[in-house]
């Protein structure tokens, strides 16, 4: 008998299944990056750029130079960009830099149709509600850029190298470095508020930045125990991707040995455990609660410094 063939068969299935599976989350990446430009070019070109207010990073610095020597802000941002992303090319990767790369494009694409075609100035009676508006839709779109491996550039790019080695608020790296952008933005437009209003645009940015990044990675934990724990272990392994732990328990009143399964998972993916678990025992008992931070495989990556160790000659 030639047991190759079904463990051949087997194979090619499970592979199949997971070439499937990385297409379909690299495409889900792009999708996500696309609404994310689309966003953000609402963002800058509607509410900010066009009633003078500055925001930060190479969009700041674009908005200052279209607002000093008038040239398309869609021109010198891709120039500053690719600058930025031969540099970043070497500490973040191919993966990072190619899905900038194309986000970076995007928005070129988007904010050079919106301040083509778009000439109202809106909201240019209420100022501070433009900044609100327009700073919620920035900080919406670089946060879901970046929690889909993508970003605007620009100070994005320095936060994720800075993120990438030290577990430091991705909103507050670009918080810091944007500070001087903003208040040089005087030095052009020569008026106080307008550069308050950016201040406002930073905060909000920033705010809205570690809103949508922490909850894109927030994770849950559950305790689950059924006399089926086998089935839904099983389950769980094969639908959501997630690794189950089985662990021996007695229950103190009826001093039955139980099994119950611990599993760490995404927020996300809280719904499909659940379905899973009342499809295969509805009397399952089901503990959930939300932890600060997982990391390992298949989460976050420890994000600690190294001390090197001293050579003596």
């Amino acid at each position: 008998m030639n047991y190759f063939v079904p463990l051949q068969a087997n194979y090619n299935e499970m592979t199949k299944t997971i070439t499937r599976s990385a297409v379909g989350k690299e495409l889900r990446d792009y999708i996500m990056i696309t609404i994310a430009m689309l966003s953000y070019a609402i963002g800058w070109g509607v509410f900010l750029l066009s009633n003078n207010i500055t925001t930060g990073g190479v969009a700041g610095v674009t908005s200052i130079l279209y607002w000093a020597t008038g040239i398309p802000v869609q021109f010198s941002y891709f120039v500053i960009n690719g600058a930025l992303l031969l540099v970043a090319l070497r500490i973040l990767g191919w993966r990072f830099c190619v899905k900038t790369i194309y986000a970076v494009t995007v928005l070129t694409v988007a904010i050079g149709l919106v301040t083509d075609n778009y000439h109202a100035h809106l909201l240019s009676d209420q100022p501070f509600m433009a900044a609100i508006i327009g700073s919620v839709f920035c900080g919406c779109g670089v946060g879901l850029g970046l929690a889909n491996n993508g970003s605007t550039g620009g100070t994005d790019i320095i936060a994720a190298i800075i993120n990438k080695y030290r577990d430091v608020s991705l909103g507050r790296v670009i918080l810091i470095c944007d500070v001087i952008i903003i208040s040089s933005s005087y030095f052009v437009l020569k008026d106080w508020e307008k550069v308050i209003y950016g201040y406002v645009v930073l905060y909000v940015t920033a705010f809205c930045i570690d809103q949508v990044v922490e909850s894109a990675r927030r994770s849950v934990q559950f305790f689950i125990i059924s006399d089926k724990y086998l089935e839904i272990g099983e389950r769980i392994n094969r639908e959501p991707h997630r690794g189950c732990t089985v662990v021996d328990a007695q229950g103190f009143y009826s001093g039955k040995d139980v099994k119950m399964l611990f599993v760490l998972a995404k927020r996300r993916q809280s719904d499909m455990i659940f379905r899973i678990i009342n499809e295969v025992d509805p009397h399952a008992f089901v503990s959930q609660s939300a932890v600060i931070g997982v990391y390992g495989e298949g989460f976050d990556h420890f994000k600690v410094r190294t001390k090197k160790a001293k050579t003596t000659v």
